[in-house]
């Protein structure tokens, strides 16, 4: 009996495959590039150097005049202030009426010991508090250094996971670059709120189930040969109790769920993947049992090793509300509510009071109807039809310093047109191939979308916006990474095909950074005339 993966041999980075003996074949860059990268430690520095290079181009536009404008933008109005309280009271604390002219202005201490309602777990605003602590809150760099740094760090990650999912060095770096220019990404992690965190959350855990799939199948097969060798046969299969990247994974999930609830979507989403990966490995071991082995064997062991990390994990981002006396409900059984009674009685009110506060914050999020100008229909997202205007500020009699007498700044989370529609054209190429081709890389791209995009469709009716996509575009970007390798084929295509598909590459490139130049500015909120805003509305639904 032996155990085949559905992993393809590793591929060679694209442009550093050995040339083929026949024809003309490969481009003069692949032979330069393989004689650049010709020796161990070369290849070591391009596998570094190109993850970092990409970051550090993330870092520059991620960080460059990161606290301009200094008012507080969209929603940083709750997440700013609330982190700055509950840096300072150990629970996000309430604020008196219209607070932020005075927050802007460096009067940033006249939060109340009254608790304030949140309708998120505090994990995002803690981290959010770290560039506080660090910079002051009168300092509009720290309300929005910490979400950056969680932005440039996912660059690195897709970079990396890009690596090693495609086995190529230059598709990871042509991911990261991609996701460093796109003007939603650039966007989310230069505005203090909490979805560009949730997002880095999620992109650890997809990572950690990624290297998990291939431990676990390694083992999978050890353990099989191992029985095979001893002649003894084998029903089901053993269950793999050692997984530290499982382990890794659900603290991750739960660290997301800890930044929005959404965050439990992929942990369900991932969870099922597992037990499908351990399945078609059973089964095509030729275990008898190999379904029933994978739900109810390997299956409960892995919720086992998820579950509880994962409670623990989004638990323990509660330690300032269970330590406090005075966080929102923290004494509702003892005065406003009623104690729980009969079998349940024996709970401790704390308890009783904090799933009080969860249950009402699960009420107010799936009944969440107020109107917003720019709510968006889940169903238009991936062709980003209505892009969240995150703000807006007009400057007249020639003080804006773009040559007009009214300038405009705006910040507004419209991604880069050439890799976000490209990017969904992607993944609904990914949908036909793979079932067609059953390639395990796209499923687990697809099943990021799974995870991040589709639970959203069941909340047409609720008040929901564009941005919160920046949960999944990392996997839309791997997606269109994944055709771009496609298009470029290998280092021993024709070379016609070759140079050919290297110059498509290379152009689209290019016009994806020219995209984001033209846009940078509404998306940093540098101030342009009137008619020059105008160009950058392409779609009407843009305004």
């Amino acid at each position: 009996m032996s155990l085949a993966t559905d992993a393809e041999p590793p591929a060679p980075d694209q442009l550093a495959a050995p040339a083929a003996a026949e024809g003309p074949r490969g481009s003069r860059l692949d032979t330069w590039w393989a004689g650049l990268v010709s020796t161990p430690a070369r290849q070591r520095a391009w596998r570094w150097g190109g993850p970092l290079a990409v970051t550090l181009l993330a870092a520059i536009l991620r960080l460059w005049n990161l606290g301009d404008p200094h008012s507080l933008v969209f929603d940083e109005t709750f997440y700013v202030k609330d982190a700055w309280s509950l840096l300072h009271l150990g629970y996000e604390g309430s604020w008196p009426a219209t607070p932020d002219p005075a927050f802007d202005a460096g009067d940033v201490d006249t939060y109340l010991a009254a608790p304030g309602y949140v309708v998120h777990p505090p994990l995002g605003k803690w981290i959010i508090a770290l560039g506080l602590a660090v910079f002051g809150a009168e300092n509009s760099f720290g309300w929005r250094v910490s979400v950056a740094v969680c932005g440039i760090l996912a660059v690195l990650l897709v970079s990396l996971i890009g690596t090693k999912l495609f086995h190529s060095t230059l598709l990871g770096t042509i991911a990261g670059f991609l996701f460093a220019i796109d003007g939603h990404a650039i966007v989310m992690a230069r505005i203090g709120i909490l979805d560009g965190i949730l997002m880095l959350f999620l992109l650890l855990g997809f990572g950690a189930f990624l290297l998990d799939r291939e431990w676990h199948l390694r083992r999978l097969a050890e353990r099989l040969a191992q029985s095979e060798s001893e002649g003894r046969e084998v029903l089901w299969g053993p269950a793999i109790w050692w997984r530290p990247w499982l382990l890794l994974a659900a603290i991750a999930l739960g660290l997301a769920t800890a930044v929005k609830w959404s965050g439990l979507y992929f942990l369900v989403a991932f969870a099922l993947y597992t037990v499908l990966v351990d399945a078609l490995a059973r089964r095509r071991a030729g275990l008898p049992f190999w379904l029933s082995a994978s739900i109810l064997k390997q299956g409960l062991a892995s919720f086992v090793l998820i579950v509880p990390l994962y409670l623990a994990s989004y638990l323990v981002t509660w330690s300032g509300w269970f330590a406090s006396s005075n966080g929102y409900y923290r004494n509702w059984a003892q005065t406003d509510g009623t104690p729980w009674t009969g079998g349940l009685a024996w709970v401790p009110l704390t308890i009783q009071n904090f799933w009080h506060f969860e249950a009402s914050v699960y009420n107010f999020n799936v009944n969440e109807h107020s109107p917003h100008p720019y709510s968006a229909n889940p169903f238009t997202w991936l062709f980003m039809i209505r892009p969240t205007q995150m703000y807006v500020n007009t400057l007249q009699n020639g003080t804006g310093g773009c040559g007009e007498q009214t300038c405009y700044e705006n910040i507004t989370s419209v991604g880069n047109a050439a890799i976000w529609w490209a990017a969904t054209a992607a993944i609904l190429f990914l949908v036909y191939r793979l079932i067609r081709r059953r390639e395990w890389q796209v499923g687990l791209i697809l099943m990021g979308m799974v995870g991040g995009y589709l639970p959203w469709l069941l909340f047409v009716n609720r008040t929901i916006f564009q941005f919160y996509t920046i949960a999944f575009e990392p996997y839309m970007i791997l997606g269109l990474t994944f055709v771009i390798g496609m298009a470029l084929g290998r280092r021993t295509d024709a070379r016609r095909k070759r140079v050919s598909a290297l110059w498509v590459v290379a152009g689209y490139l290019l016009l994806a950074s020219v995209v984001t130049v033209f846009f940078w500015p509404v998306w940093t909120a540098q101030p342009i005339p009137g008619w020059l805003l105008t160009l950058h509305y392409w779609l009407p639904s843009w305004r």
